[in-house]
């Protein structure tokens, strides 16, 4: 559902990181850009509209003022959305792959 969110709404470059045996935070990260901070934080606020409506849950959201930068914590998947100059900054795939390099997430639009 995630994954069909962000390839719905247009996010670049969708890539999913499986986390276990990695750590206990999460079995996946998924890391997405879009084209602008206005683009992030509408992407973010839909999906955390989607997850809400599936789970019954309010994901946690943090970064959203700004729209550089948005977690969406949904409990067994953690997603980061990007600008794409912030995210070639913090660089998280390389961080989290741990020697595996990350998977472009199958069917999302901007997957190598």
């Amino acid at each position: 559902m995630i994954l069909d969110s962000l390839d719905d709404d247009q996010a670049i470059e969708t890539v999913s990181i499986p986390l276990a045996g990695k750590s206990s935070i999460a079995d996946y990260m998924i890391v997405a850009s879009g084209r602008s901070s206005r683009q992030v934080g509408s992407m973010a606020a839909k999906l955390a509209e989607k997850i809400k409506a599936a789970t019954g849950r309010s994901p946690r959201v943090e970064g959203m003022p700004t729209a550089d930068w948005v977690l969406i914590d949904a409990g067994d998947v953690i997603v980061h959305l990007f600008r794409p100059e912030v995210r070639s900054f913090y660089n998280l795939e390389r961080m989290w792959a741990f020697g595996d390099s990350p998977r472009p997430a199958s069917g999302t639009a901007g997957a190598a």
